[in-house]
Order: C-alpha cells, then sequence, then structure tokens
C-alpha cells in the first residue's frame, strides 16, 4: 500500500527543514510526500526543491497563492494530486519519529480514520532544534525524560509505545478526536465526503468538519495515541478571528448530518 504524506505549511522553512528530516529518516519508506504550501514565499520553494533531489522518497511541492489562511484549500490540492491510497496529514511544524509511517501503516483499517496526537515543545527548546539541527526524530525515550525534567516538552505519554487493541476503537464516533496536526484515512473515504471544506476560511475547525462528515457517512476514527505521536515545535498562536465564525458553521454541519462539503475536491477534478 502505498501512502501518501500531505503536510501542510506557510513561511516556515525551518521548521519544515526538521519536519521533512524527520521524514527522510523513516524505517517504513513505502510513501510520497506532498508539501501543501498555502502561500509561502520563495524561500521554501526553493528548499523543498532542494530537498526533494537528495530524498529517498517521491517529494513534490503544492503551492496556491497567499490569500489569508486556506488550509482547507491546500489539503484538497494536494489530495487531488496523491497517488497513494491512503493519506497522513501532518503540519509542517510536527516533527516525526522514525516509527510514524510504520506506525500508521500498522493502525489503517478500511471504515476507520486515525487520530494521531502529540506533544509540545517549549518556545527555548524549539529555538535549540531549529538553530541546533538536533534531531529529535531520533531521540531516545531517556533523552526525553531528561527532556521533560528541563521543562522543555510538556508531557511524555505521546512517546510510549502501548498495544491497545480493541481500545482503540472506543468512542468510534467522537469528532474531537480528529486533528489536522496528525490524522489518516483512505483516499477513498475523502472523496466520497468531498474533501475538506473551502469555505471554512481563517483558523479554526476545518479538520473537525471533515472528522463529522467522515462519522456522517459511516467511518470510524481509531485512536493514534501511543504509536503515532509527532513533536510539536513551538509557534505563536494563529489569528483566530474567525474561530467563532467557524464555530458556528460547524454547529450548523452537526445539526445537518450532511456528508459533502459544499465547496471541495470536485472543484479540481
Amino acid at each position: 500500500m502505498l501512502i501518501t504524506l500531505i503536510v501542510a505549511t506557510y513561511n516556515r522553512p525551518d521548521a519544515l527543514r526538521a519536519v521533512l528530516t524527520g521524514f527522510s529518516e523513516q524505517t517504513d519508506r513505502g510513501f510520497e510526500l506532498l508539501v501543501a504550501d498555502d502561500g509561502s514565499r520563495d524561500e521554501t520553494g526553493r528548499f523543498v526543491a532542494d530537498f526533494a533531489a537528495g530524498a529517498p522518497v517521491r517529494v513534490r511541492h503544492v503551492w496556491q497563492e497567499d490569500l489569508g489562511f486556506r488550509v482547507a484549500a491546500i489539503r484538497n490540492r494536494a489530495a487531488t494530486l496523491a497517488s497513494g491510497e491512503y493519506l497522513i496529514f501532518v503540519d509542517g511544524d510536527c516533527v516525526p519519529q522514525r516509527d510514524f509511517v510504520a506506525q500508521h501503516r500498522a493502525l489503517a483499517e478500511q471504515g476507520w480514520a486515525v487520530a494521531g496526537n502529540r506533544l509540545l515543545l517549549s518556545e527555548t527548546f524549539t529555538h535549540r532544534v531549529l538553530h541546533e539541527a538536533l534531531p529529535i526524530g531520533r531521540w531516545r525515550f531517556r533523552d526525553w525524560i531528561e527532556a521533560r525534567f528541563r521543562g522543555d516538552i510538556n508531557r511524555l505519554l505521546p512517546l510510549l509505545r502501548l498495544p491497545l487493541g480493541p481500545m482503540r476503537k472506543l468512542g468510534g464516533k467522537r469528532w474531537p478526536r480528529l486533528r489536522g496536526c496528525n490524522m489518516a484515512m483512505w483516499r477513498c473515504d475523502l472523496a466520497r465526503v468531498n474533501g475538506f471544506d473551502e469555505s471554512f476560511q481563517g483558523w479554526g475547525f476545518e479538520d473537525s468538519d471533515v472528522a463529522v462528515r467522515l462519522i456522517n457517512s459511516g467511518v470510524s476514527v481509531k485512536k493514534g495515541a501511543f504509536a503515532t505521536g509527532v513533536l510539536h515545535l513551538w509557534h505563536r498562536e494563529n489569528n483566530r478571528a474567525r474561530e467563532g465564525e467557524n464555530w458556528q458553521q460547524l454547529q450548523r454541519r452537526i445539526a445537518s448530518g450532511a456528508t459533502r462539503a459544499a465547496r471541495g475536491l470536485d472543484q479540481y477534478a
């Protein structure tokens, strides 16, 4: 099974370098990588081109004009170009551990999406990671214990590997589990609900909306905790001016029981 990794980014090539380096070191290399760029300046495109030239997997750069926060649109554009039958969505400031793809592959199951999780790096530690090119994707657990005692990270649990078995499927109709920073689904399931709804613009709830529609269409959400945790680099909060409006739109979607996005993948067919 070919997996397509879709990494959303915007004007943060230093963080993207750390993320793509993590993906170049995966134990499972049965994937392609699409950088979904929501309007970054030329520096990001140049970096991706240089990285792709030496990468162990296929890497492509998908760009759209900068017209504000439009992550739903750039994810749709990237998904349209995906060759893989299974899609993993990650943010461009979330560094994977070396077994990230392998763990997601092991959890992939027809009729299910997977909700990954994360731990948060402090601002000071993030600067160290980026400026010193620390290989945190390869760190051992004892390194992270030391980081926790220093206050460099907020928790250790996402780093543990536990075989939860059937417990992963408990509460499979809970849409808040699925977050865009680390989630996976079958491409055919995303196509059936017409992808992400691009009427969600500005920060907030476009990932919740796709979760609601996937569940309405019959897909359940499996926990990826204790298997797929990513290392989330610190950043300033996004502009949340549209948060309230997007929340109200999500509530209308929940009440409607709809499955298909009003403005989604079919624009790019």
